[in-house]
């Protein structure tokens, strides 16, 4: 769990992130997930966006897919939503949370 401080720092740093993945009409599936769980272990901090044809709710899909993945949901907006998952190998790690 993160505090409110750390989800500000968060939000700072993915503000100029450009959504890594799209999620369109087949909503989440299992290869998905696959996808942004790697991409978690990568880079830690991930944007998504989720197309307008999708018809899905981004606060929802932020919710369930980082349940799905044991991450932190950050921020969800319109139609994007940012994750958070510390990464478990030392060199993967980026980001340094504060106190």
């Amino acid at each position: 769990m993160i505090t409110s401080k750390q989800r500000a720092y968060l939000r700072s740093l993915a503000n100029g992130l450009e959504p890594v993945f799209l999620i369109g009409k087949g909503g989440l599936s299992e290869e998905i997930l696959t996808q942004l769980s790697n991409a978690l272990d990568k880079r830690e901090l991930i944007k998504v966006k989720i197309l307008e044809t999708a018809l899905l709710d981004a606060k929802s899909v932020c919710n369930e897919t980082a349940a799905a993945l044991g991450a932190e949901p950050v921020q969800a907006i319109g139609s994007k939503f940012v994750l958070y998952r510390r990464a478990e190998k030392e060199k993967n790690r980026k980001v340094e949370l504060p106190k």
